[in-house]
């Protein structure tokens, strides 16, 4: 992830990520003859002018995969500045989809664990997003602990068994500022408003957001279809 430093067209890219039972999530490398020919990313594709992101997302897997997919869930958007472009990285996780992956466009595919071998090279993008697949689903409430900072408005911290660094967020602001910080997720309270707050604070999050308040494990989907990478549980 990175900031232009000059100023620079913005290509809006649709990212899925298939995740399959085991957790293993789909990866294929670029033909050759594009950028980065050779190096292993996350299907998908540039936004049509008029195109929403699950309709782009949708059609690209279709073209390049021969897949349907259904229900993909909002998860992450960040930026990232490469030397043939500037793109806005609209990442959805797919759990569900018709048919089975074929590479239609010469390219190599296969699944991988995110903590297990990745394939080499990986597209720079692809990097920090394989390593918040690895964070859990579910956060024990009683395993976070309050850790410094010398950013007064985020309230940083730390799981005590993942060693996985966060941030308890309200604002869009205070998202943006833990990205920044290199935070590894980031926590929102659900209040009286519940998750239409939670949504739209979610929406295009540059980190893995969790849920937190009241919530049982068998709430995981609810929170997933708001944007939420998972959820914060008692036990």
């Amino acid at each position: 992830m990175s900031v232009p430093t000059v100023l620079r067209a913005v290509t809006g890219v649709a990212v899925g990520v298939l995740v399959r039972a085991d957790g293993a999530v789909l990866l294929a490398d670029r033909p050759r003859g594009k950028p980065y020919a050779g190096y292993w990313e996350f299907p998908g594709g540039k936004l049509e002018r008029g195109e929403s992101i699950d309709a782009a997302l949708g059609r690209e897997l279709r073209e390049e995969l021969g897949v349907e997919i259904r229900a993909p869930l909002p998860w992450v958007t960040f930026e990232f500045d490469y030397p043939h472009a500037y793109v806005r990285l609209h990442f959805r996780r797919v759990f569900e989809w018709i048919g089975a992956p074929t590479a239609h466009e010469g390219q190599r595919i296969a699944f991988f664990r995110p903590d297990g071998g990745l394939p080499e090279p990986l597209l720079p993008a692809a990097v920090p997003a394989l390593r918040w697949l690895r964070l859990p689903n579910h956060l024990i409430d009683a395993e976070l602990a309050r850790s410094p900072s010398s950013d007064s408005t985020i309230s940083p911290i730390v799981s005590t068994t993942g060693g996985w660094r966060g941030a308890v967020v309200a604002t869009r602001d205070q998202l943006a500022a833990a990205a920044r910080s290199g935070y590894d997720f980031a926590i929102a309270e659900l209040n009286a408003t519940g998750w239409q707050a939670f949504r739209t604070l979610a929406s295009d999050t540059p980190l893995p957001l969790y849920a937190r308040g009241g919530l049982q494990r068998g709430d995981l989907h609810t929170a997933r279809q708001a944007g939420a990478h998972g959820i914060v549980v008692a036990a």
